[in-house]
């Protein structure tokens, strides 16, 4: 939206792109940003990977991991109990 995104934690590069976590409780997104402009390109909503319940008890959501050689993405959190392999589907 034409201002700076504060709060940018565990930035990890997925295929051209930096994907980063905004670092508080209040959100489950990573944005997408273009790292020869900086702009954000999207968003990825991981909102309901955890229960009501489990997201009472954890944290942030914060780690981010890519594997480039089997081509998979990683998602979890402070004090999450799993670590979640995700598939990125375009947006209806």
């Amino acid at each position: 939206g034409g201002a700076p995104l504060k709060n940018l934690n565990e930035l990890e590069w997925v295929k051209g792109e930096i994907f980063a976590n905004i670092w508080t409780n209040e959100t489950d997104l990573v944005a997408r940003i273009d790292p020869k402009t900086g702009i954000v390109t999207g968003w990825i909503d991981l909102r309901g990977l955890l229960s009501p319940r489990e997201r009472a008890q954890v944290d942030v959501l914060n780690g981010i991991a890519y594997d480039a050689a089997t081509d998979r993405l990683f998602i979890t959190g402070k004090l999450w109990p799993r670590v979640f392999e995700i598939r990125l589907i375009p947006a209806k």
